[in-house]
């Protein structure tokens, strides 16, 4: 038992879509799938596209790859990191996700591979 995190899910976004909107959508409804297991086990589960989606809309917006979206996107989740308590890498090729798994780890957060491995936060 552990006290309550929030935890950072990472894993692909947009890399294997060739930037295709439905594709990036259900990548971010597969990294959505962890959050409530996470929050079962009493963390808050995060995800840098939940914050980041909704700054690239109220700076103008970008298309992935644009100057406005690579300023906005991987720049949140590496701010995210500096108040996450871990980092739960899901399986996927993805070098955003590979290089918040870097800073998580230079910063001496856990990282973790499978929901099973999160400790279950002590209830209070």
């Amino acid at each position: 038992m552990t006290t309550p995190m929030m935890i950072l899910i990472a894993g692909p976004y947009r890399s294997g879509t060739g930037d295709d909107p439905t594709k990036m959508a259900a990548n971010l409804a597969r990294l959505e799938a962890t959050a409530w297991p996470i929050f079962q086990k009493g963390h808050v589960p995060m995800i840098g596209e939940w914050a980041a989606l909704p700054i690239l809309r109220v700076a103008g917006g970008g298309a992935p790859g644009s100057a406005a979206y690579d300023a906005v996107m991987h720049p949140t989740a590496h701010r995210l990191l500096a108040k996450c308590d871990g980092v739960l890498r899901l399986p996927g090729a993805s070098t955003g996700a590979d290089n918040d798994v870097r800073i998580a780890r230079e910063r001496g957060i856990p990282v973790w591979t499978d929901l099973d491995q999160i400790p279950t936060a002590s209830a209070g």
